[in-house]
């Protein structure tokens, strides 16, 4: 008997996923379409979803429906998701278990957290963005891969005598070294082809998935020339493998000259269906939370022109443009889960409202995801840095905890969530 309810649960899932994702999301002339309708969302990033899904260590089944649950009564439809990890896990910096713990072997049972993750969220009519590598050390991502090929350690920029520029340096070798290319696009392969477990369906087939993203916060760095080739031969390889799905960089946009981004040309690669800016005001050194009413509006003018810019990039370009990571500390950088949050609330009421006037005005301004949903997830230690076995956060494992966490009883800003994002539904449905 067990079997059968088992098959039967299979079949109503994956009929549940036809019914309440019937087409998959696709561009129009700078729009996203799903079906006769245009697509505008509010998102969030719940970058630990398919670790929670997981009925390993790092799992907690109860709570992400939970985490669902709530987001769904926000009206948040989109969430941005990592999907990919590597090993080993006894790494410092980085969530763990590792989906990938050495080249080519996989975890079946957080493969399955990822099937689970994408069930309950079909079920509720969310979208998934789910990104397959990584820039930076919070996930193993490029750095692993060159540390793999070339059996090298990585030069972690929390070490002391090692800076953030040698290890970036270091993660962008991997847009030179084919071996860990070819490792990469294996996983890729592997993902785009996974059938479900608990729906039955193709990973590529699925229409809950919006969205393959090539890279967290890829950037080019020393090798800026074999990162322009990359992106465009990557993004075509992946549209390849799931013909019917958007393909995404994950970038963060221009940046300064430092980082090399080549935006405007990387942008141009026919198989990016749509532009990704991310915008960080405090990171940037744009505003001091220890001189907020000082820094806090200039800051805000430089993140306003930020956007413009890229708005008429991906304008030129005919791509809908997603601002997908954006976030202020709590006020003063205070990392207790109870202290204020009023810059926080200002930033982002300023944020979703350009948005959402850009979008309704026609321009190519699709959503955003916000930075970075954490829920029912406290640090163990405000600031401290995530180990295994703490519980998963908003906020990575190489970012002190507490630092941008979006918790599920900061009502005042989930009030802001809840109203633009019945903004942007609204929006959806008048057009």
């Amino acid at each position: 008997m067990r079997t059968l309810s088992v098959i039967f649960w299979i079949f109503v899932v994956a009929v549940d996923v036809s019914a309440q994702s019937a087409d998959f999301v696709r561009v129009e002339d700078g729009r996203f379409m799903v079906g006769d309708a245009p697509y505008y969302f509010q998102g969030a990033n719940v970058w630990f979803a398919m670790n929670l899904g997981s009925e390993g260590p790092s799992g907690d089944r109860v709570r992400l429906v939970a985490e669902l649950d709530h987001l769904q009564d926000l009206g948040v439809d989109n969430l941005r998701v990592m999907a990919a990890s590597e090993g080993p896990d006894s790494e410092p910096w980085r969530v763990s278990p590792a989906v990938q713990p050495e080249p080519g072997v996989y975890d079946e049972t957080l493969l399955e957290g990822l099937d689970f993750l994408l069930a309950e969220m079909a079920a509720r009519d969310m979208r998934a963005v789910l990104v397959l590598n990584n820039f930076f050390q919070w996930s193993g991502g490029m750095s692993q891969y060159v540390s793999w090929v070339r059996n090298v350690p990585i030069p972690y920029p929390h070490n002391p005598g090692t800076t953030w520029d040698e290890f970036q340096n270091f993660s962008a070798l991997f847009y030179t070294v084919p071996e860990a290319q070819r490792i990469f696009l294996e996983f890729v392969e592997m993902l785009t082809s996974r059938r479900n477990t608990v729906t039955g369906v193709l990973y590529r087939d699925d229409p809950t998935i919006m969205s393959w993203q090539l890279g967290n916060e890829p950037r080019g760095f020393d090798q800026t020339e074999a990162y322009q080739r990359w992106v465009p031969e990557t993004a075509a390889a992946i549209k390849r493998m799931a013909p019917k799905q958007l393909v995404s960089l994950g970038g963060e946009g221009k940046l300064t000259s430092l980082e090399r981004t080549a935006f405007e040309s990387v942008s141009e690669a026919e198989a990016l269906d749509y532009l990704t800016i991310h915008i960080w005001i405090e990171n940037w050194g744009w505003y001091d939370p220890e001189r907020a009413e000082e820094t806090f509006y200039p800051a805000m003018g430089r993140a306003m022109g930020y956007l413009a810019d890229h708005v008429a990039v991906a304008e030129r370009l005919r791509k809908p443009l997603v601002l997908e990571e954006f976030g202020v500390t709590r006020d003063g950088r205070d990392y207790d889960p109870a202290s204020s949050v009023e810059y926080r609330n200002r930033f982002f009421t300023v944020v979703f409202d350009a948005i959402h006037k850009l979008a309704s005005e026609g321009s190519v301004m699709a959503g955003s995801n916000v930075w970075s949903w954490s829920g029912q997830g406290r640090p163990h230690e405000p600031g401290a840095f995530w180990k295994p076995g703490d519980t998963l956060t908003g906020d990575p494992p190489h970012e002190e905890q507490g630092w941008y966490s979006i918790y599920e009883d900061d009502h005042s800003t989930l009030d802001i969530i809840r109203r633009y994002a019945a903004m942007m539904k609204e929006l959806s449905e008048s057009l």
